[in-house]
């Protein structure tokens, strides 16, 4: 199984954007759109820090896949 991101999810369910993310995070937009289609993976400590800024539980931004 690999590990797998549901950050574009919870943006859309915030209505929210990677735009926006991007700027909280001080990340170029293209990198935050990599994350949301999940062709590369934030390190875990990005994934606590989007996290935080959307006021989540760090488990409901990751997934399984089979």
């Amino acid at each position: 199984m690999s590990q797998l991101n549901r950050i574009k999810e919870v943006l859309k369910e915030q209505g929210r954007s990677g735009k926006w993310l991007s700027e909280q995070l001080g990340k170029d937009v293209a990198t935050v759109s990599r994350w949301c289609t999940n062709t590369v993976q934030p390190s875990i400590e990005t994934i606590d820090k989007i996290a935080t800024i959307l006021d989540i539980n760090r488990q409901k931004l990751l997934s399984r896949s089979k």
